[in-house]
């Protein structure tokens, strides 16, 4: 994984002494709120319901044992003992003291993480596949291009107000386990006649207005790539809506301009940027190259795995996938126990996870867009005893992709922006079908829950998807099917009228029932939702 040079921490430190500084002065009622607002979001620092809450960024998704201990530490010195993982691949404390704000930054900034840029208009944490580097699908590991996004759009002069947030994501497998579609934008690294190159798609995302994006380049080779992701922004900062927040996306251009125009107007601008020498020297990519080379695997590593256990066994079928080196395996850690709130770890939890990371998974960790966390290169011989330590601290439930495995923003309890709860919700759900038997029949069905429109929770891209809204003073819950966020991308379609909490949990369990019912083969749920349509579902709900 890439470490930060004289440079990368000279940036991070000053920009911790800057804050203090502005922390300061808010303290001492030198500067009002609405003059510190935009100063603290810029170090990602929220005011939410009930207090302070940190973003703290995790550039695409990797992190070692020493930056894992870290968010452990700042757990429990700054917060209530528990840490929350987003489906940005970030991290959030939720009860933060301002005046501790500078120091956690600081003590932060010593392992060299920080959280620039996880708020505002500005081009956010660059997501990518939580396999990268270790699945064996991909074409190359996504995580290069991620870095050197990374690096182009810190503070970028040109790109730091933005009409609005701007979300990117890279991935380089046909499998996208990213929601790669569903970004401002989205790159897939592929190769044509041997060269690397990059399929770009330009003007997805979820919110008040949800869009699958265009495809605006079948390929751009490596050497353009950076220039042609600058001429991509430059359209859009040029034309898009600063007017109206609620048409601000780059989702919304193309939706009104067209994607043939965007196009047009993009290659127009790339001839003038090329001319810039914007991309990187092959010394500089070598460099960042070199920070991706695979670890030392054992060239001998055994390949079978003792199977004797049956509850062991399930567990590797669930939450183990194929590595691209023989004798290794990729292993997700579920963060979604029954009753449990989706994506929140204790500080004991985030050590355990940190010490198995350094002991058998080559210092390296990675946080999903599902809100949880993979350890990418683990040796088959060592999957028993990863089990059984994950097992006793309560991170072992098998049940990756399973209707359990809920995707769940903070809703009403913490956020500010909400309308209704979803962690309760989740929590209800995961109880209903607690039986992990009764898990396992079902199969892969992602259930996904947002506390309001902004969407934070992907219930667009669930096959099961649950918005929260406000009904007259009332929480009230929307229930929609068919969305997807995988490489067969779909959009979820709202079922009716929506319910309230219990009605919510009474009406998923009548759309698996449903789909228990009609359900071929080896369908999944989505598959079985795509055959025979919304109507059989809409007759069990409503009548």
């Amino acid at each position: 994984m890439y470490k930060y040079d004289q440079y990368d921490q000279q940036m991070v430190d000053t920009r911790v002494e800057e804050f203090r500084d502005q922390v300061k002065r808010r303290l001492a009622g030198q500067i009002t709120e609405d003059q510190f607002k935009p100063l603290r979001l810029m170090n990602g620092l929220y005011l939410q319901l009930h207090a302070y809450m940190l973003r703290v960024a995790i550039p695409y998704g990797t992190l070692d044992s020493r930056q894992m201990h870290m968010l452990a530490h700042v757990a429990r010195k700054y917060d209530r003992g528990y840490g929350h993982f987003t489906t940005r691949q970030n991290l959030q404390f939720n009860w933060i003291k301002l005046e501790d704000a500078p120091d956690i930054l600081a003590e932060l900034a010593t392992v060299e993480m920080h959280a620039i840029q996880t708020s505002g208009n500005c081009i956010r944490n660059i997501s990518s596949d939580q396999y990268a580097g270790a699945a064996a699908d991909e074409v190359t590991d996504p995580r290069v291009w991620a870095e050197l996004l990374r690096q182009w759009s810190t503070f970028h002069p040109e790109f730091t107000y933005l009409p609005r947030k701007f979300k990117i994501a890279v991935i380089g497998a046909d499998e996208d386990r990213a929601a790669m579609r569903l970004h401002d934008i989205g790159i897939q690294m592929v190769r044509r006649d041997g060269e690397l190159g990059g399929k770009i798609f330009v003007g997805g995302g979820m919110g008040r207005t949800p869009m699958i994006s265009h495809e605006i380049r079948d390929f751009v080779g490596s050497d353009d790539l950076l220039s042609y992701l600058e001429a991509c922004l430059r359209v859009y900062n040029r034309y898009g809506r600063r007017d109206n927040i609620y048409k601000a996306r780059i989702k919304i251009l193309l939706h009104e301009i067209g994607p043939d125009e965007y196009r047009r107007q993009v290659e127009e601008e790339f001839v003038a940027v090329k001319a810039l020498g914007l991309d990187p020297p092959k010394a500089e990519f070598d460099r960042i190259t070199a920070f991706f080379a695979p670890p030392a695997y054992e060239a001998d590593a055994a390949d079978a795995i003792d199977r004797s256990d049956p509850d062991f066994a399930v567990w590797v079928d669930q939450n183990t996938a194929e590595h691209k080196q023989p004798g290794y395996a990729i292993v997700t850690i579920s963060l979604k126990p029954t009753g449990g709130i989706p994506g929140d770890a204790t500080a004991e939890q985030i050590d355990l996870m940190a010490d198995l990371a350094e002991r058998y998974s080559f210092d390296e960790l990675r946080v999903t867009h599902a809100q949880n966390i993979v350890l990418p290169h683990v040796r088959k011989a060592d999957l028993y005893t990863i089990w059984q330590q994950l097992d006793a601290a309560g991170l072992a439930p098998a049940n990756l992709d399973l209707i359990s495995d809920i995707i769940a923003c903070p809703g009403l309890d913490y956020c500010s922006l909400a309308n209704a709860r979803s962690i309760p919700l989740a929590q209800k759900i995961t109880e209903r079908f607690a039986d992990p038997a009764r898990q396992r029949d079902i199969g892969e069905l992602k259930v996904k829950i947002s506390g309001c429109i902004n969407a934070c929770g992907h219930h667009h891209a669930g096959h099961i998807g649950i918005l929260g809204v406000d009904k007259k003073g009332v929480e009230n819950y929307q229930l929609s099917l068919g969305g997807s966020g995988a490489e067969d991308v779909s959009l979820a379609k709202i079922t009716g009228p929506g319910f309230d909490e219990d009605g919510v949990v009474d009406a998923v369990e009548k759309v698996t029932t449903v789909y228990l019912a009609q359900r071929e083969g080896g369908e999944r749920f989505l598959d079985t939702y795509r055959r025979i349509g919304m109507e059989p579902f809409k007759e069990a709900l409503y009548g």
